[in-house]
């Protein structure tokens, strides 16, 4: 599946030449930093797949957690384009594909232990306290 997105003021483009490989919905506290309080919606594809096209992705680990995601963001209007998190995969942020239908819905949730009374998880779908073994 051939893919294109970008940042909110279009300095940054990418490409994905791949399948999603997981689609998640993330409540972990650190997602909900990035949206604001919201839980965040993502999927994987495989790191060789995904190449940035115009623009350069800032990096930005916080250094005091153990095995702490590398969030990849735009540095002019800040919108978070994608992350590291597993070897050999990116997970990128539904809401910078140009064509979002591409993304049917989350296949699980996860780290739903920070999760909050007002958030909604669709039904039907696995949830998990952490990240499934």
């Amino acid at each position: 599946m051939r893919m294109e997105g970008g940042c909110y003021c279009k300095q940054i483009r990418y490409e994905i030449n791949g399948e999603m490989a997981m689609k998640a919905q993330c409540f972990c506290r650190e997602c909900q930093y990035i949206t604001g309080g919201d839980s965040l919606l993502t999927f994987a594809v495989p790191e060789d797949s995904f190449r940035v096209t115009r623009g350069e992705l800032k990096n930005f680990s916080r250094d005091d957690l153990d095995n702490a995601v590398t969030r990849q963001f735009c540095a002019t209007c800040g919108t978070h384009v994608s992350s590291i998190a597993m070897p050999g995969m990116v997970l990128v942020k539904v809401g910078t594909l140009d064509d979002r239908s591409n993304f049917t819905g989350p296949d699980m949730a996860i780290f739903t232990c920070d999760a909050q009374a007002y958030h909604a998880i669709p039904e039907g779908i696995p949830t998990f306290e952490k990240v499934p073994g």
